[in-house]
């Protein structure tokens, strides 16, 4: 099978630790281009990845079109949508870093203008593959905790100083704040297990004192079959809550910590192979009820599987990782969050 050749617009963060690492080592795809116009960027992408093209700008991406097969977009929040609109009208078929756009009517428009071009499009949920939700994941299939009525999930930090970043932008073309930023991540995941909600209740605040965009929310979301999704997210908790607190009428099941793969990533380590994404027996979560609870091992995070699903999708035809509908999903309980934390109402959304 002939590698797809892949165009990777940006390397910041995301580009650098997320996805280069993934498209490098991903059987069927290859790393063929980063577009990055930073000088240090562009050093360190010569360094780590030899082999791969330099392109200063987009503009010369989209000239050159035809010469890629998959444009993955790691640009600020503000430009997903707009990137990712001008691969597909240059005939790339694009993952989109999250959000996957910075409004509904992008984020609709966008999916439309791909179906209609008949072109991958997926948003980039990487947190699908993190092993503490892969093993909820595991734990509902097997009906290890009975009907589960109460679904918490938390991205807590402890960073009491405001950084210099577009990320702590208040200006809303920006997309910046936490609900943005980790509640993209939270909402998928609990739309990927109980499906789109019809209701939405929020709390959004900015609690640190130099902040402008909103650094700690709750965000509480009721799911068609009654279950309760509830999600914190902060970056002023200076005691860490649970991961996951998940409630049956059977057991619960309680994970903290969070998964080893960012911080091998960050370290620079090559992902998969042996151990990748493990974690040790004492970062298990347990299940069970008051007492009797037991050590639940830890599926292995599996990040690479997304990449994998994305080169399968491009050689056969098979749906993508992540669909272009659950992107939509999530900026439709993003901007139901904002509704409510101004109104302080239930948001209803509407039923498809």
């Amino acid at each position: 099978m002939t590698a797809a050749r892949v165009a990777l617009v940006g390397y910041g963060l995301g580009g650098s630790v997320f996805h280069a690492p993934f498209l490098a080592s991903t059987a069927g795809l290859r790393l063929s281009a980063v577009v990055t116009g930073n000088p240090d960027r562009r050093a360190e992408v010569a360094a780590r990845y030899p082999g791969t093209e330099l392109i200063a700008d987009v503009e010369e991406l989209w000239a050159r079109a035809g010469d890629f097969d998959l444009a993955v977009i790691s640009t600020p929040n503000r430009q997903h949508a707009g990137h990712a609109r001008a691969a597909v009208e240059h005939g790339l078929p694009a993952v989109v870093d999250k959000p996957f756009a910075t409004t509904t009517a992008d984020a609709v428009a966008l999916a439309a203008l791909a179906q209609e071009r008949g072109l991958l499009l997926a948003p980039f949920h990487n947190r699908r593959y993190d092993g503490d939700f892969r093993t909820v994941r595991r734990l509902l299939a097997e009906r290890a905790l009975g009907r589960v009525h109460r679904f918490e999930s938390r991205f807590e930090r402890w960073r009491p100083e405001v950084r210099s970043s577009w990320k702590e932008s208040a200006d809303p073309a920006d997309a910046g704040g936490i609900v943005f930023d980790l509640g993209s991540h939270l909402i998928d995941q609990a739309v990927a297990l109980f499906g789109r909600p019809t209701s939405v209740y929020a709390e959004v605040a900015v609690a640190r004192a130099d902040a402008v965009a909103d650094d700690d929310a709750f965000l509480a979301l009721t799911h068609a079959d009654g279950t309760r999704s509830q999600l914190w997210m902060s970056a002023l908790a200076a005691d860490l809550g649970p991961r996951f607190r998940v409630l049956g009428n059977r057991a619960g099941f309680v994970k903290h910590g969070l998964d080893p793969q960012e911080a091998a990533l960050r370290a620079g380590a090559t992902p998969g192979g042996a151990g990748w994404g493990e974690e040790p027996e004492s970062a298990w979560g347990r299940l069970g009820a008051l007492d009797d609870v037991r050590a639940v091992r830890t599926e292995p995070g599996a990040y690479q599987l997304f990449y994998a699903g994305v080169a399968r999708a491009l050689a056969e035809g098979t749906p993508p990782p992540v669909r272009a509908a659950d992107g939509v999903a999530v900026l439709e309980v993003i901007e139901a969050a904002y509704r409510s934390a101004a109104s302080g109402e239930t948001v209803k959304l509407n039923q498809q």
